[in-house]
């Protein structure tokens, strides 16, 4: 079974209805590759069928992302960014100067994560998580530019 029929069946096991645009907007999340925001899904899937509208893909990514299945985030330039749960636990690093975004290895936040649990008894989600920051390239050009001045 391939990863978007996964997703539907456990909709519909837990009693959602599978509509013709749920499907296409489930196939368009669980078959790409990267993050993706709700207008770009929107566009993916007006492709294949002008029966759509931005609140349907709205609703069915937070569906998504209520039942388990997909994360969020915040992207630097504030649009929330989509993915499913197939990309595991992930660390982002966003740079606010030029956007770009960086992976790093979450094992870096465990034991931030675990003092967090210890001291509050809060147990966070940490499937997608996102940092914005400066890059070590702003970083380097901004020294270049201040030792110039």
């Amino acid at each position: 079974m391939t990863h978007c029929h996964t997703f539907i069946q456990a909709l519909r096991n837990q009693g959602y209805r599978i509509t013709p645009q749920r499907e296409m907007i489930i196939e368009t999340l669980a078959h790409g590759d990267q993050h993706v925001s709700a207008e770009d899904v929107y566009q993916q899937v007006l492709q294949r069928s002008k029966a759509i509208n931005l609140a349907t893909v709205y609703r069915t990514l937070d569906l998504l992302v209520e039942r388990g299945l997909a994360s969020r985030f915040v992207a630097s330039d504030g649009k929330l960014m989509y993915t499913t749960e197939k990309h595991g636990t992930h660390l982002h690093l966003t740079c606010r100067i030029c956007g770009k975004i960086y992976q790093a290895e979450v094992d870096l936040l465990i034991p931030l994560i675990q003092q967090i649990e210890t001291t509050t008894g809060f147990k966070a989600d940490f499937e997608h998580i996102a940092l914005t920051g400066v890059c070590q390239n702003c970083c380097n050009q901004n020294l270049s530019e201040l030792q110039k001045g």
